[in-house]
This record gives structure tokens, C-alpha cells and sequence, in this order.
């Protein structure tokens, strides 16, 4: 079938598929026809394929003002069929919003089933109106832990610019349903998963909480994790409540640690501000940056080894008197010394009497003739 956008083609084969023709026809049928003539029209605009988004829902409208609605429905469902995101997005609201209206909780699979075709393909910024509509099914009609589950997938899929808020709902949400020790792993989750100053504030929140019930040790802890959040320099309100709660709550020792925490954070914060620190508009120079800070350093200090200073005072004054040099000379005449008392020192031959040896000394005296004799 040609297009009606098709210049090709010539008008009388064309205009048929204009929609503000068949919009204006549609109106007409509306104001001055049946019930059943304009529905044959919007029935006509359907399946040549050129229906808007806004001639689904009117038609949707005209037949739930009818009392037809699975009628109605049908027609959401050819809409959302047809059209992609974004545009899909109106259809799928008014529709699952109408739907539950229309069923609550009689209809419960067929509206997860519908709430699930939603969310398979929607974009990220698109699904926090559809969770919240999911998990307020879930609350009202069908389990409060499929609704936690519902709330748990939002906070994963929605846009990143949304999370916090999600989070926020879904905490308020447990701790209506479930009471606020249901909400413990909820900030856990929170803090993990969003940036900092979120998680700071979430952080804030979750210690007052822990605070509140009692628990004064866990509160501590989480103020020790969420410090690394709090650049001392911005953070102020931050380690005000921190100070606060050691006061109230701690001791000496504690008091301490926080101190000691605070430094170390700041002494962080300072060194990665010190090595990201923004060009400055001095002219460009020719010798290339290190990527290394250690290696830039060392290359600015110029370290130089001992050797080489010896070096270099010596060929800067030649008549310097050499110590050293004089002590090498008194250990080699002291080497020498020891090797002439070595040579001195022989082994002296002394006579031994031979009473000493007794009768073997004639033995041997006897056998040493004997051999002469020989």
C-alpha cells in the first residue's frame, strides 16, 4: 500500500492514509453519527496502520464511556503493539492505571503479567512511574513482601538520578508495612549503591535511626563508614552531628578516635585535591609531565650520590690534604709489619732428652745401626 508521505505516488491513491482526514471523519461520526459508525471508523484507522497514540486513547475513552471495557482494553493492547518507546510509555500508564482500577485485585496474575510486559523493554528513565504503580497493586491487593521485592527491583533499574528517591520510598514503605528494623539493610543497600553525598545523607539518617533505638555502637560504626563520605572542608553539618553524638554518647577515648578520623579523612581529601589540581593559564612548557608523582619528585630533587660528591669536592680543590688516603698508607705499612713478624715467628727445634723415651730409644738407636750396618 503506498504511503501517504510517498510523492511518487499520485494524490488519489494517497489520500486516503491522511490522518487529519480520517481525525476530522472521526469527529464527525463523534458528534453526528451512531455509537457503532464511529467505532467502525477508529476500527478503520487501526488497521490501515496510521492511528497516534492520542486516537488510541480517545477511542479507549469513547468505549469505557460505553461500559466496554475488555473492548476498551483491546484496543490499549493493539496500541501498545504498535507504537515503541517513548511513545508507548502514555499507552502502558492509562492503561495499567484503568486496568487495576477497573479489576483491583480479581484480575491479580493478569495485571503482574501486564506490569512485567511493561517493564521488559522500558528504558530506565521511564520505569519508576511503572514500579510505583507495581508495587501499589501489590500492596493493596496482593503480598506486602512482593511489593518489598517490587521496590527492591526499582532501586536497580531506575534511572541514576532517581535512586535516591526510590530508596526513600522504599524505606518509608517498609517501615509502614514492616517497622523500621526492616529498614537496617535498606540503608546498607542504599549506601553501597549511591554517590556520595547521598550516601552521606543516607548515612546521617541511619545512624540517627540506630540512635533512636539504643543501639549506641552501631550508630558509632556508621558514622566511622559514612566519614569517609565527609570532606571535613564541606561537610561541616556532618562532623557537628558526629561531635554532638560523642558528647552525648561517648567518651574520652572516642572522642579521640573521631578526632583522629577526621584528620585522616582530611589529610585524603587534601591529597587528592593536591594531585587534581585544574591547569592554570601559565604558558605551556616543553618537558613532558610524569605520570608518577614519586618519579616527578625525585627528578625535581635531583638526588646525587655520595661517591659523586666525593668526587666533585675533590676535583673543586686539588690541594686538600686526602685523610683517607693517609690511612690507607698506615694500613698497608701495618699489613706489612705483621708479615715480617710472620716470618720471624719460626718454629725452634729443641733437643729432648732421652731419658725421656726410655728403652724405645735404644729400640730405634738399634735399628738405625742395623740398617747402616746393612
Amino acid at each position: 500500500k503506498p504511503s501517504y508521505y510517498d510523492r511518487t505516488e499520485s494524490v488519489q491513491n494517497r489520500v486516503y492514509r491522511n490522518l487529519k482526514l480520517w481525525s476530522l471523519y472521526a469527529d464527525l461520526e463523534e458528534s453526528l453519527g451512531t455509537f457503532t459508525s464511529t467505532k467502525n471508523v477508529y476500527y478503520k484507522i487501526l488497521d490501515l496502520k496510521i492511528a497516534s497514540p492520542q486516537i488510541i486513547l480517545n477511542f479507549s475513552e469513547i468505549l469505557e464511556e460505553k461500559n466496554y471495557f475488555e473492548e476498551s482494553f483491546k484496543v490499549y493492547e493493539r496500541g501498545v503493539a504498535m507504537f515503541k518507546w517513548p511513545l508507548v510509555f502514555e499507552l502502558w500508564t492509562t492503561y495499567l492505571t484503568k486496568f487495576v482500577k477497573r479489576y483491583g485485585g480479581d484480575k491479580l496474575e493478569r495485571a503482574r503479567d501486564l506490569f512485567e510486559q511493561a517493564l521488559d523493554k522500558c528504558p530506565e528513565k521511564f520505569t519508576k512511574p511503572l514500579f510505583l504503580l507495581y508495587a501499589k497493586l501489590e500492596e493493596e491487593h496482593g503480598l506486602k513482601r512482593h511489593a518489598m521485592a517490587v521496590y527492591n527491583r526499582a532501586t536497580e533499574l531506575v534511572a541514576k538520578e532517581d535512586k535516591a528517591e526510590m530508596f526513600e520510598i522504599y524505606i518509608n514503605r517498609a517501615t509502614a508495612c514492616f517497622g523500621v528494623t526492616h529498614t537496617r539493610q535498606i540503608y546498607e543497600q542504599a549506601m553501597d549503591v549511591l554517590p556520595d553525598r547521598d550516601a552521606r545523607s543516607f548515612g546521617q539518617r541511619f545512624a540517627e535511626l540506630e540512635t533512636k533505638l539504643g543501639e549506641i555502637d552501631r550508630a558509632r560504626t556508621i558514622y566511622i563508614h559514612t566519614s569517609q563520605f565527609a570532606d571535613p572542608r564541606n561537610c561541616n553539618e556532618f562532623w557537628k552531628l558526629w561531635q554532638g553524638f560523642e558528647v552525648s554518647h561517648g567518651n574520652e577515648d572516642t572522642f579521640r578516635e573521631m578526632l583522629r578520623i577526621k584528620r585522616s579523612v582530611r589529610d585524603k581529601y587534601s591529597t587528592q585535591s593536591s594531585f587534581n589540581v585544574p591547569p592554570t593559564d601559565a604558558a605551556p612548557t616543553t618537558e613532558p609531565v610524569a605520570d608518577n608523582p614519586m618519579a616527578q619528585l625525585q627528578k625535581e630533587v635531583n638526588f646525587v650520590r655520595a661517591n659523586s660528591q666525593k668526587q666533585e669536592s675533590q676535583a673543586d680543590n686539588p690541594d686538600e690534604i686526602d685523610l683517607d688516603a693517609g690511612d690507607e698508607e698506615d694500613d698497608e705499612d701495618d699489613d706489612e709489619d705483621e708479615d715480617d713478624a710472620g716470618n720471624d715467628d719460626g718454629i725452634v727445634k729443641q733437643v729432648i732428652p732421652d731419658e725421656v723415651f726410655g728403652k724405645l730409644a735404644e729400640k730405634v738407636a738399634e735399628q738405625e745401626d742395623t740398617t747402616i750396618g746393612s
